[in-house]
């Protein structure tokens, strides 16, 4: 059996908002190229070396995005969902319990789903350079060799040399630029979050310094439940203490071990680390999406829709999405974090919910509201179908725009082409669905006295939600 890529998907990424929010975050999202971050990684993972099916640990409210990011690329994998986000060592636990579920004698890959990572074979070349210390029982981890004197990220500091590796003498946290020049100019590296070893050696550790993680995560798999194509951990899982796997293991076992690697790497943290990984003109600027820049040097545009234009500005990040834009200066991208945490103190719904909402079935797409009313969009991709439902408190009026809907209104099924409507009477029960091959889209207009998402009494659904859902349309 090949190597095992375990893949946590489990971040938020905030300091890339207004782009990457808690309905989405950044490992969906891709910047400027044609994959995401996460099937960026998970296309890493593909030659030879490694086994074909992946283990994803990731959020429950993500699940409908990992496995449309999956089929895309046409890759299958076991998909752990995480019931509470308890930082990486439980879900590194989780990947490692599965992967020896599989094989007793596995070897297991753990990366973050969104790191940026160009070169899959210097990539591939490095893992199998380090698998023969991880075989031999080493905890191995990735070191960056740096470029720069970065404050953002975690250094190591290398010890003496294994078979293939180095010992790892220290990890340290992210220092002050004068600190961060001072550990380049010792030969220290850049802490990519990365890591090698047989599932084994990492749990007996982990029984070893954190007892209490293993005994919540091993009790949460051997309750977990199949639902779909998904594997939902139970909710003891939350029990395990809330610790990452760095200040969980690998700090303080003495298995630990790094490889230094030169290949291309970006954790992909902020705006700014967008604007290194982006291709860039002349000046410096780099243009994602629809923008024009004049007299202007070392910026970073990313708009979505609309034509976003800086006529004599220099060293800015500007970020245009349907209903937010961000302007910072590099300087402080990495604050973007704390503009959000503020944001959502201050109760604004743009701090963590997206304009386009995704579902197992399709998406939906705000496009206005007021007192009594609310407007939308929504796509329904082939094969897809919305829950049987009712609402209390508002009525529909649906038109069709593209491709062909079938519609069930209190039992009554009919089929409605481009430029024909329905209206759904309030209680009544109703159903979309695309038994097409091309996307349906359909323009919704929402009337009534109560127009929150709550609004959803759920009597059949193909995706296992028979619920009242707080979570969005259908």
């Amino acid at each position: 059996m090949g190597i095992i890529p375990v893949i946590l998907s489990g971040g938020s990424g905030t300091r890339l908002w207004p782009l990457s929010r808690a309905s989405k975050p950044k490992q969906f999202l891709g910047f400027g190229t044609k994959h995401s971050l996460f099937q960026e990684t998970l296309l890493r993972c593909r030659d030879e070396l490694f086994d074909r099916r992946p283990i994803i640990v990731g959020a429950e409210a993500h699940r409908f995005l990992l496995a449309e990011d999956l089929l895309e690329i046409g890759v299958e994998a076991d998909i752990l969902l995480e019931p509470v986000a308890r930082n990486s060592c439980a879900a590194v636990a989780a990947g490692c319990l599965r992967a020896l579920q599989r094989d007793g004698e596995a070897v297991v890959l753990v990366l973050a789903a969104d790191h940026h990572i160009p070169d899959a074979d210097e990539f591939s070349a490095a893992v199998a350079f380090a698998s023969e210390d991880a075989r031999a029982g080493r905890l191995v981890t990735f070191g960056i060799q740096p470029d720069r004197p970065a404050t953002g990220y975690g250094y190591i500091r290398p010890g003496a040399k294994l078979e293939t590796t180095f010992k790892v003498e220290a990890f340290v946290e992210k220092p002050s630029h004068d600190l961060a020049a001072n550990y380049v100019s010792q030969g220290y590296l850049w802490n990519s979050g990365n890591f090698l070893f047989r599932a084994a050696s990492f749990i007996e550790e982990l029984a070893r310094l954190q007892p209490r993680v293993l005994a919540a995560v091993e009790k949460s798999l051997s309750a977990a439940r199949r639902d779909l194509d998904f594997v939902r951990l139970d909710p003891v899982f939350g029990e395990a203490p809330s610790i990452s796997v760095d200040h969980a293991v690998m700090e303080h076992t003495g298995k630990a071990a790094v490889l230094p690697v030169s290949y291309a790497w970006s954790d992909v943290g902020s705006w700014d680390a967008v604007l290194d990984i982006a291709e860039r003109d002349a000046r410096g600027n780099a243009v994602i999406g629809h923008a024009v820049i004049e007299a202007g040097s070392n910026n970073l545009v990313h708009s979505e829709r609309r034509l976003t234009t800086l006529l004599g500005v220099d060293d800015l990040v500007v970020v245009t999405t349907a209903d937010a834009v961000l302007v910072v200066g590099k300087s402080k991208a990495e604050s973007v974090k704390e503009l959000v945490k503020n944001l959502q103190q201050a109760g604004r719904a743009e701090a963590t919910e997206a304009q386009q909402i995704f579902r197992p079935w399709g998406n939906y797409e705000r496009l206005d509201m007021d007192a009594g009313y609310q407007v939308k969009r929504i796509t329904v991709k082939p094969g897809g179908v919305l829950s049987l439902q009712k609402h209390h408190h508002r009525a529909e009026h649906w038109v069709v725009v593209q491709g062909e809907a079938e519609v069930t209104i209190d039992g009554r099924v009919t089929n409605l082409m481009p430029n024909q409507s329905v209206y759904v009477p309030l209680g009544s029960v109703h159903r979309l669905a695309n038994r097409g091959d091309v996307p349906v889209v359909l323009i919704e207009v929402q009337t009534g006295d109560y127009l929150g998402e709550d609004d959803i009494i759920r009597l059949e659904d193909t995706y296992n939600r028979i619920e009242i859902t707080k979570q969005g349309t259908d």
